[in-house]
């Protein structure tokens, strides 16, 4: 069989069926075009009666919602830290009265757990801010939340646990520690318990010859007093009273966990006197755990931590979260003397070392 191929007719030859021309392609899609542009006219249409049939009270309200967002949304872009009181501020004398947050107070100027104060400013911030410049960022996420939102940690702490002047978020919290949290420090202060009790006793024989020898200081409360000789203070040195305690003040230099370069850093002998009660109050911050090496522990004599009694005990560290609400009290009789402790303020053991490197830098003394 042979094929042979038919001759394509006229109208064949103009408007083959595989092969569209440029001009019906056209047509279509200016048809296509015009009806797009129908219904994008009819749908602005639509939308202008939608709105010219609104309520015009519904209107404003979106309107005025609409600004607030915006508003907000500038304004939380901009937010600095509360403004809140100066570092100085640590250091102010307790109220004339003695009473703050429900509790009585001591009245000494120099006690910071016991001072007056509204917190913290702005200035922490650009402390942080210099500190970051200098170094690093990096790590300074939890003191920068704290410090961004210290108004409403404090605010918001329960009543048992109350730092009144520095909160650092996410750290664990219980009244008293383990002496594992900070073993180092905890062995050496007590191998060398019989070094800083001969140290205060030569102290302490000022005491027969007048009220209250050089370098003591003398705290009142309502029910008996106690007395306190310091080595460091609020983070600055007492260069005579470490000359006349000489080994327990080297003594501070083997320490690694020893906060000795900010405002929340002390380390003192204290003396409590029979029949003294200290008024239960807050410490003003939760980055420290503060040491108590028993010297001398007559009966009856306790401290309260966060509802938690414990007793000292010679020659044995006890560990404890001041910024819990605590309290302690001599009940013995007085021919028992006084009850003694070597008080010193160690760093919290899940705060960083970084951390503390900044630390020091936000709150060094005279900031």
């Amino acid at each position: 069989m042979v094929w042979v191929p038919l001759s394509p007719t006229s109208s064949d030859r103009r408007a083959p069926l595989h092969a569209p021309s440029t001009t019906t392609m056209s047509l279509e899609w200016l048809m296509d075009w015009s009806c797009s542009l129908d219904g994008l006219r009819d749908f602005i249409a639509t939308g202008i009666q939608s709105f010219r049939d609104c309520d015009t009270t519904a209107l404003v309200a979106v309107a005025c919602l609409l600004v607030l967002f915006v508003w907000y949304c500038y304004h939380v872009g901009r937010e600095q830290p509360r403004a809140y009181a100066t570092v100085n501020a640590l250091m102010q004398s307790a109220e004339a009265n003695g009473v703050q947050n429900g509790f009585v107070y001591c009245q000494s100027p120099e006690c910071v757990r016991c001072s007056h104060h509204d917190g913290l400013n702005q200035k922490l911030y650009h402390n942080l801010q210099e500190y970051a410049k200098r170094y690093s960022w990096s790590g300074m996420g939890r003191i920068h939340k704290g410090i961004r939102e210290q108004g409403r940690y404090l605010n918001s702490r329960p009543s048992i646990q109350k730092p009144e002047v520095f909160f650092l978020p996410d750290l664990p919290t219980t009244p008293y520690f383990s002496r594992d949290a900070q073993k180092h420090d905890v062995e050496l202060l007590e191998r060398n318990f019989q070094t800083i009790l001969c140290e205060f006793e030569t102290l302490y024989k000022a005491f027969s010859n007048c009220s209250l020898p050089q370098g003591w200081k003398m705290n009142s409360t309502p029910s008996g007093e106690w007395f306190t000789f310091y080595l460091v203070n609020q983070g600055m040195c007492v260069p005579r009273n470490c000359r006349r305690c000489p080994r327990t003040y080297r003594l501070l230099g083997s320490l690694r966990t020893c906060i000795g370069n900010n405002v929340f850093g002390n380390a003192c002998i204290s003396v409590l006197s029979p029949g003294t009660v200290i008024a239960e109050h807050y410490g003003p911050t939760n980055i420290r755990i503060r040491c108590h090496l028993g010297l001398k522990t007559p009966s009856n004599c306790e401290l309260v931590v966060g509802g938690e009694p414990q007793c000292w005990a010679e020659g044995r560290c006890l560990l404890f979260d001041d910024s819990f609400l605590h309290t302690a009290f001599h009940e013995g009789a007085p021919e028992e003397g006084p009850r003694v402790v070597f008080m010193v303020d160690l760093w919290h053991p899940n705060v960083a070392a970084a951390e503390r490197q900044a630390l020091d830098f936000i709150f060094a003394p005279g900031r």
